[in-house]
């Protein structure tokens, strides 16, 4: 049984302030939610795997949610708890693969992203998404990376009408999340150096090797190696101030 309405925040308000006994009371409350998400993944795996795994989910999520940002915990804990399980089912070679090719990145983050957005009613963040794939972060920005570029791309081809794609961007529409996601990738990748830059757009965009990349750059594929973890960690950091940051008023 879950708490009522008026219990459930001062509850969260408690489990942030470190009160173990509203922490636990929570994490009962929704062990029945939890089993139940677990069951659509019964197929794949042992049950009793399945629960352990969506109760870490659980706990991570009890511990995660902010309910001042008025947002449902069922949808935010529904996002996480999966999570949790295809991460599970991935670390035992079971069907969730993370794909290599940044086409296949694109498509898979596009549809978590839609998925997200309908069960939170937001955009959904970098971790999420992540978190509901099963996948590093560092793939999820090479899903929106890719995304972006193609978008770039698709903005100078003529519509119909013969304008180029980008002469419509004022006008509303259903994709306008999407360009917007668009712009703020390539906002994160133009804070990075130009060498950086360079070697990210070739990696993720061209879909070029490590040691193809050292050739055409004349440096070593461990330095090449070295400048794409510190560019995606520079990346990561950006996307967290992006998404920390407040909206303009």
């Amino acid at each position: 049984m879950t708490p009522d309405d008026h219990d459930e925040p001062a509850l969260f308000a408690l489990a942030r302030r470190g009160d173990r006994a509203a922490r636990n009371r929570l994490v009962e409350s929704y062990m029945g939610f939890a089993a139940h998400i677990a069951r659509r993944y019964s197929a794949a795996h042992s049950e009793e795997d399945l629960r352990q795994a969506a109760m870490i989910g659980l706990i991570k999520a009890v511990d995660r949610f902010d309910p001042s940002l008025g947002h449902a915990f069922t949808a935010f804990a529904g996002v996480t708890i999966e999570g949790e399980l295809k991460r599970h089912l991935r670390d035992r070679s079971w069907a969730v693969r993370v794909p290599r090719s940044a086409k296949e990145l694109q498509a898979l983050v596009r549809g978590a992203a839609d998925e997200l957005a309908q069960q939170l009613g937001r955009s959904p963040s970098v971790d999420e998404l992540a978190a509901h794939l099963g996948i590093e972060r560092d793939d999820v920005l090479r899903g929106l990376a890719a995304a972006s570029a193609h978008t770039a791309r698709s903005l100078d081809a003529p519509d119909a009408s013969g304008r180029p794609m980008s002469d419509t961007l004022g006008e509303t529409d259903s994709h306008m999340a999407e360009f917007l996601d668009a712009d703020l990738v390539r906002q994160l990748l133009a804070r990075l150096p130009e060498r950086e830059r360079r070697i990210v757009e070739l990696r993720c965009f061209e879909e070029r090797s490590q040691s193809d990349i050292a050739e055409l750059m004349g440096i070593s594929q461990m330095h090449v190696s070295r400048l794409l973890r510190a560019s995606f960690e520079a990346l990561r950091e950006a996307a967290d101030e992006a998404e920390g940051a407040p909206a303009d008023e």
